[in-house]
Order: C-alpha cells, then sequence, then structure tokens
C-alpha cells in the first residue's frame, strides 16, 4: 500500500502541475482573446466618401458660361483656367523674391502634409486616438525645426549671431532639435491605450512615412533656392512642362494606355511630353543664364549687412566652344556651311540630363501617388484646385524632382563655396582666427604659391 501510495503521490503532484499549466493557458488565451475583442478595427471601408474629393465645380459664372461642354471639354477649360492661374500666382512670387519663394515652399508642404495626414485619420477612423493629432503636428514642427534650423545657420550664421539671445538656438541646435523629437516619441508612448495600439503604431510609421517623403524633399527644394534661382526655377518649369505637354498630346492623340496604374496615361502623351520637355529645357535654360541674379547662390553679406545674389559665375554658366561631332561636320561641308564648333552654355547641357528625368522618371511620382490613391479608394488628396484635386496632386512629382536635382547638384556641379569658408572662419574665436591664418600661410608657403 506504501508502495501505491509512494506512485501515486507524483502522479497527483504532475497532474496538478498540468492542471495548473493549463488553467494558466486559458487564462492568458482570455486575455489574448479579450483582448483582441476590445481592439477597434483598423480599416474604414467608407473612407472615399468621408474625404473631399476634387470636381469641376468652380464659380457660377464660369458654371454659367461652360455650361453647354460635355464632360470632357469641361474639364480641359478648367484644367487650363487653374493651370494659366498657378502659373501667374508661381510667376508672382518669382517677383517678389527668394523669401517670398521660401515662404511659399514652406506653406505648401504644410498643406501637403494636411492632405496626407488627413487621409490617414480619415481611413483609419483615427480621430479618436488619444493625442494623435496634436502629436501629427508636433512631430511636422519638430522636423522643420532641425531642417530649416540647419539651412539658417548654414547660410545666415553671421547674421543670428548678432542677436546674443539667438547664440544657444545656434550652438546647440542639434541637441534642442533631438530633444524635441524625444518629447514626442516619450508622449506617443505615454498614450498608447490598449484599445488602439495597432491603430496607434500604424499612425506612428504613417507620420514619418508622410514627413520623410514631404519635409525631408521640400528642405532640399529650399537647398536648390540657396544654391541658385536657376536650380529651383528650371526643374520647377520642366515638371509642369511635361504635365501640360502630356496632357495636351494625351487628349487629341492618345490612344496606347501607358500604365494600369494611371488608365488615362497614353505612351502618345509620355513621348509627346518628353520631347517637348527637352527642347523647352534647353531654351529656358539659355534664357535664365543671361541673369546674374538667377545663377548665383544667396548668402548673407557680412559688409553690406544684406543677402547677396552676387557672385563670379560657376564655369557652367560660362560660354564655352564645342567641336561638333565628325558626321555634322561633313554634313555641313556638303551643303558648304564651314561650321566646326559651336559655342553653348556647359549649364544647358546639364538641363538635358535634368529634362530626361523629369520626363522619363519624374511622371513615377505621380504614377506613385496614383498607386496610392487606389489603395484607399480615393480619386484626389484634397479639392483644393477646381479640375487638379490637392496641392499634393500637383506636387507628387516636383519633390522626386527637387531630390535628383539635390544629388545631380552635388555630384557633378557644386564646388566649394568661399564665402560659407570665411563664415565659419569668422564664427569662431580670434585666437582660432589667428591659427586658422597662420596654419593656410605655412601651408601656401610650403606649396610655392606665396
Amino acid at each position: 500500500m506504501s508502495e501505491v501510495r509512494q506512485r501515486n503521490v507524483p502522479d497527483s503532484s504532475e497532474n496538478y502541475t498540468k492542471k495548473e499549466d493549463d488553467l494558466t493557458g486559458k487564462q492568458e488565451s482570455k486575455i489574448q482573446d479579450s483582448d483582441e475583442e476590445e481592439e477597434v478595427p483598423l480599416f474604414n471601408p467608407n473612407a472615399s466618401k468621408e474625404l473631399p474629393q476634387a470636381s469641376d465645380q468652380t464659380t457660377e459664372a464660369i458654371d454659367t458660361a461652360l455650361k453647354d461642354l460635355t464632360p470632357r471639354w469641361r474639364n480641359w477649360v478648367i484644367r487650363g483656367i487653374f493651370t494659366w492661374v498657378m502659373i501667374g500666382a508661381f510667376g508672382l512670387i518669382i517677383y517678389l523674391g527668394p523669401l517670398a519663394l521660401c515662404t511659399m515652399v514652406m506653406l505648401l508642404q504644410i498643406k501637403c502634409f494636411h492632405e496626407i495626414i488627413t487621409i490617414g485619420y480619415v481611413v483609419y477612423k483615427s480621430y479618436d486616438l488619444p493625442w494623435f493629432r496634436t502629436l501629427s503636428w508636433y512631430f511636422l514642427f519638430a522636423s522643420n525645426y532641425y531642417f530649416y534650423g540647419e539651412s539658417m545657420i548654414d547660410h545666415f550664421g553671421l547674421l543670428l549671431h548678432r542677436a546674443e539671445f539667438l547664440h544657444p538656438f545656434v550652438n546647440y541646435h542639434r541637441i534642442i532639435s533631438f530633444c524635441l523629437y524625444v518629447a514626442g516619441f516619450v508622449s506617443f508612448v505615454v498614450s498608447l491605450r490598449k484599445r488602439h495600439y495597432l491603430k496607434q503604431f500604424t499612425m506612428f510609421g504613417w507620420t514619418h512615412v508622410t514627413l520623410l517623403l514631404v519635409v525631408t524633399q521640400s528642405h532640399l527644394i529650399m537647398q536648390n533656392i540657396f544654391e541658385g534661382l536657376i536650380w529651383f526655377l528650371l526643374p520647377v518649369s520642366m515638371i509642369i512642362c511635361n504635365d501640360i505637354m502630356a496632357y495636351m498630346f494625351g487628349f487629341f492623340f492618345g490612344k496606347t494606355p501607358l500604365i494600369k496604374l494611371s488608365p488615362k496615361k497614353t505612351w502618345e502623351g509620355f513621348i509627346g511630353g518628353g520631347i517637348s520637355t527637352i527642347a523647352f529645357g534647353m531654351c529656358l535654360a539659355w534664357f535664365l543664364i543671361q541673369f546674374d541674379l538667377l545663377v548665383c547662390p544667396i548668402m548673407y553679406d557680412d559688409d553690406k549687412g544684406q543677402m547677396s545674389m552676387e557672385c563670379e559665375r560657376h564655369p557652367v554658366f560660362l560660354l564655352e566652344e564645342y567641336n561638333l561631332p565628325e558626321t555634322i561636320t561633313i554634313f555641313f561641308k556638303l551643303v558648304g556651311i564651314p561650321w566646326y564648333t559651336v559655342k553653348m552654355y556647359p549649364f544647358m547641357l546639364h538641363s538635358v540630363s535634368m529634362s530626361i528625368f523629369a520626363s522619363v522618371i519624374g511622371p513615377f511620382g505621380g504614377f506613385f501617388a496614383s498607386g496610392f490613391k487606389r489603395a484607399f479608394k480615393i480619386k484626389d488628396f484634397g479639392d483644393t484646385i477646381p479640375g487638379h484635386g490637392g496641392i499634393m496632386d500637383r506636387f507628387d512629382c516636383q519633390f522626386l524632382m527637387a531630390t535628383f536635382v539635390h544629388v545631380y547638384h552635388s555630384s557633378f556641379i557644386k564646388l566649394p563655396n568661399t564665402s560659407k569658408v570665411i563664415q565659419s572662419v569668422l564664427l569662431m574665436s580670434v585666437d582660432q582666427q589667428r591659427q586658422v591664418f597662420n596654419m593656410l600661410k605655412d601651408k601656401l608657403s610650403a606649396r610655392g604659391v606665396i
């Protein structure tokens, strides 16, 4: 009997442990099930009905004048009218100067961010998320503080140092920027709620991808402006030209679909827009080069106490003589024209590279946006511009183009900027300046320059 009892004791212990484990597993399963039951559905199937969509509705006078047109021609006329309105407004802002352009870029960036974040709010039913609307805009502020602060310090450091109260913001800009981001990150973690985990992390990622696509690339647009207005005006104009001419060729001659993401895009429009953009780019490049104010970087002149757009021209903006290919010179000989060389600005050749990108790769920014909109079953990002959609609908290609121009300029054009070097030296202490002077003198003497 004792042996039986001894054999039964471990068995009962094992059974008890097993029951306890089973019970614990069931409790954990119930907790998980309860979490899943409480989780709010992620996707809003009625999102497209709640978001504003572009329409052809305009003023009463325009609607009356166009009432007899078919929908196709009505859309064509309305798009044409507001295209010229936007071009006119853009020309006026250019006339007002670099500060107005930078302000315009900032406002457009905020509007684009608003349109994309609004889609996220509606699609994921995120209006009830704790703090999230506030946090999204807070991250926008923190990102802009970092990026535009870097640009201001880089180009106007001497001016900022003149105001004593700005010294901490200039000297500790990056640590302040980091602290701002960390504060937002901590606030997000604190705001997490059990019923909204999946939705909150989805929107956290949504916000950061939007910052990457909009804020980072708008910062590169600003950098292009500071390198010289021509690096902003020409690429923007190329995208506008390609968009208009592709639409025109597609409207009148388009028959062959180009890509399923955008059923209205055609090969005829794509090719016609590309050829037109290359020709337009070379002509506009030649015209813009004639103005010193457009080709010089924008810097702060400490001697004049103001922004300066005067400089010694970069080599790409100076005329050079090129030998024509032999096949072309032979043809000219046959027709009796002794033409062996041609004078051209090197920048015009660079404009061909930018035109090709604007007409071949640039439209893929629009295709990307089309895929994004189709994924969430919406027609446009907003209804800001009649016949065109939202601001993001007009700037999807511009952001991609701005990134290319910045990389292209940094890789093939940019030279050391003596003004920036001098500005950096002037920000040093007197002892550091003296040390730089002596080191530079010794190096130049050793090379036999002085």
